[in-house]
């Protein structure tokens, strides 16, 4: 008979047991109910520091993203005034060219004009002094260009 009781308690024990895995146990010490507690609070922190950190991710991507374009406009821009640049030098380059040839051209044509006519008739005006050399040549100006502001 203390065989059968042994086995009957062994019996209830393991039936015991096997339901309170079964089922679980709902007992949590205290000290581990705070630290569990405490977890949950951090890791609802981590989740708000994530998205905040997200969303700070994504503005700066679109500021990028925005001030990439601006660069590209702005390059673009200075490649159009670069070339305009090019463009006007090469115009103004080509008009003092022209402006020394025509210089040139005036300065010979009045000397020997002046040259021709003293030898021919001379200045009757008493109160006039040629001293046989033109007027100064001013240089030509260049015609205003408008500005544009980008």
């Amino acid at each position: 008979m203390l065989i059968r009781s042994r086995r009957a308690v062994m019996g209830l024990c393991v039936f015991g047991f096997s339901s309170m895995l079964l089922t679980g146990c709902d007992f949590w010490p205290p000290a581990l109910q705070a630290q569990i507690e405490q977890l949950h609070s951090e890791a609802q922190q981590a989740a708000a520091d994530k998205a905040l950190l997200q969303n700070q991710l994504n503005a700066a991507n679109k500021a990028k993203e925005e001030l990439q374009i601006r660069v590209e406009d702005l390059t673009r821009v200075n490649k159009e005034k670069s070339a305009m640049i090019a463009n006007l030098e090469h115009t103004i380059a080509a008009a003092r060219e022209r402006a020394v040839k025509a210089a040139k051209s005036n300065t010979t044509k009045p000397a020997t004009k002046s040259a021709a006519k003293k030898a021919v008739k001379p200045s009757s005006k008493a109160g006039v002094k040629s001293t046989g050399k033109s007027a100064p040549h001013e240089p030509t100006k260049a015609a205003p260009t408008k500005r544009i502001n980008p």
